[in-house]
């Protein structure tokens, strides 16, 4: 495609009311509700993952989303340990089919220890480093997750991509 649409994303805090189309954030022991955990395939599992810069795009300043995964047998639960991230999601009800969709899409900053649980089926991206070269990310998924991936192609179905300023 020979234009391609940016649509910036001014990365929000990670806040409970915020987040709340998304997912959850689980809350402190005792001090409301929790954030459920579903697999559909009775197949939950917990690992570390990672993510680096080399895996993205940076055009002056911004880190460029270009593809958004989704999973829909199962939660996601994912909380940065080595340092700051950003991530990037949009409602699991949206089909991410057409450029207009992006407008769904919000970017949160997850500081070191914040901890998001995604609804099943949420689009997101990452997260990246905030400011390093990597993140290591705790991570609670299905264990089917790479049979069950939707991937919605921005740049290349859309010709669009989502902006995210570091700065």
């Amino acid at each position: 495609m020979s234009h391609l649409r940016v649509v910036a994303l001014e990365p929000q805090p990670l806040t409970p009311a915020g987040f709340a189309p998304f997912g959850a954030l689980p809350p402190d022991e005792g001090s409301g509700p929790t954030a459920d955990l579903e697999f559909l395939l009775d197949d939950g599992w917990v690992n570390y993952i990672g993510h680096t810069l080399d895996e993205v795009e940076v055009v002056d300043g911004s880190l460029r989303c270009d593809v958004l995964n989704r999973h829909d047998t199962h939660t996601q639960t994912l909380m940065p340990v080595s340092g700051d991230a950003i991530i990037v999601v949009a409602p699991a009800e949206c089909p991410m089919d057409a450029s207009e969709h992006l407008e769904t899409a919000r970017a949160f900053v997850m500081r070191r220890y914040e901890c998001a649980h995604l609804h099943r089926g949420t689009w997101h991206w990452g997260p990246y480093p905030l400011d390093a070269d990597s993140v290591r990310i705790f991570n609670i998924q299905g264990r089917g997750y790479p049979t069950d991936n939707g991937v919605a192609a921005l740049r290349a179905d859309l010709g669009a991509v989502l902006d995210v300023p570091l700065g």
